[in-house]
């Protein structure tokens, strides 16, 4: 099967692709006709370009049922966002929740925050699934805890985690909710008042299908944030100081215009799409994956169990198998595309038991097709023939 002309992409999970053709056509169309720096001039290609920016906070707004799409400030990526969630609120000697199913976009920001600001932080502990209860995190709630940082969905096991309850908690104490939608933005419904989240850290280039270098966290009217970057904002040019309106005081510098201008075209193809949608036919495709990987002898399939709810990610691993050279294999030998590794996530391996070996992640998107999945699962049945 090497040389098929056809690449079979199963990792959506680090971002998404193809992209829609009206997600290229507005990125071309901003570079043509809108280039020109949003908020730094009167004139008509500036303005254009500002519209671009409004209307994608607009469409966002939308998806995520936010009152105020200035409460949006734009990022580079989810890290960023994260980032200026987290050192943007947490104060010397606050204690801070979070779950052994983060990314170390969350992980390492607080890891240094510990040794910045002496703060504390728990990490709630997962089960074998990368499942997290509600009331372990009220378990963990202490007299200075200030912020709940909570992953939406694990990037190893596609666990779902009940951040409406949680936000149930967190709002009842008047604790603040970070959450990390890296993984569900565009795959599952987010209602940031019915959830009670108070920040929400997003990326445009996966479930969004918008380009890369695009993202951003919503904040709260109620929340106020130390700015992460200070600088040009093409308001309050006259002040030393970083204005205070949003969402200017989050957004230092140059913003990636042709890239939101995608990002835009990207939330409403979802929107026109729906969510509901959307998810479903990926649950569909992750449920047929796994039946036909749990019928080799053998494989471990990591995350809830067949049946049970979980975003569009399959990660597995082989008994006597190096997960690098599988994933090595599917890519040269059958043009199958997946991640291999410790996907940023050591604390969710250790709870998976695999953090001596890594794991295998194949993960579907918007247009991953029955017969893409089919493919990788009869490519493993013969790799793992190779290891009897």
């Amino acid at each position: 099967m090497q040389g098929a002309e056809k690449i079979n992409y199963l990792d959506h999970a680090a971002t998404s692709w193809p992209k829609p053709a009206q997600v290229m056509e507005a990125v071309v169309q901003a570079m043509e006709q809108d280039a020109a720096n949003p908020g730094r001039g009167s004139h008509a290609m500036a303005v254009r370009a500002s519209r671009i920016l409004f209307d994608t906070r607009k469409a966002l707004a939308k998806l995520f049922v936010i009152k105020n799409p200035n409460d949006i400030a734009f990022a580079i990526n989810t890290t960023m966002a994260l980032n200026l969630a987290i050192k943007g609120f947490v104060q010397q000697g606050d204690h801070v929740i979070a779950t052994a199913v983060e990314h170390n976009s969350v992980r390492r920001p607080l890891e240094y925050l510990k040794k910045t600001l002496q703060i504390e932080v728990t990490y709630v502990e997962a089960n074998e699934q990368g499942e997290v209860e509600a009331a372990q995190v009220e378990a963990a709630i202490q007299a200075n805890t200030s912020l709940v940082v909570v992953n939406h969905s694990s990037n190893l096991f596609g666990s779902i985690l009940p951040v409406a309850e949680i936000g149930g908690i967190t709002r009842s104490r008047g604790i603040a909710l970070l959450v990390d939608a890296a993984q569900t933005a565009g795959m599952l419904d987010i209602d940031v008042e019915a959830m009670g989240i108070d920040m929400l850290a997003f990326p445009g280039h996966k479930g969004l299908l918008g380009p890369q270098g695009t993202g951003g966290l919503y904040v709260h009217p109620r929340i106020e944030l130390a700015p992460l970057l200070h600088g040009g904002t093409g308001s309050q040019s006259e002040s030393p100081e970083q204005p205070k309106v949003r969402p200017d005081c989050y957004e230092a510098g140059t913003q990636n215009t042709p890239g939101l201008a995608g990002l835009k075209a990207g939330v409403r193809y979802v929107l026109n799409e729906t969510v509901q949608n959307i998810h479903t036919r990926e649950w569909m495709l992750t449920q047929r994956m796994m039946e036909g990987l749990l019928a080799i002898e053998g494989l471990r399939v990591l995350g809830p169990q067949l049946g049970k709810a979980r975003t569009g990610i399959v990660s597995f691993v082989i008994e006597g198998a190096d997960p690098s050279e599988i994933a090595f294999i599917l890519d040269q030998h059958y043009n199958i595309a997946v991640r291999s590794g410790f996907h940023c996530t050591p604390l969710a391996h250790g709870a998976a038991g695999t953090l001596e070996t890594g794991a295998i992640r194949a993960s579907v998107g918007a247009f991953t097709t029955e017969q893409e999945v089919d493919a990788i699962v009869q490519a493993v049945i013969e790799i793992k023939q190779h290891y009897n």
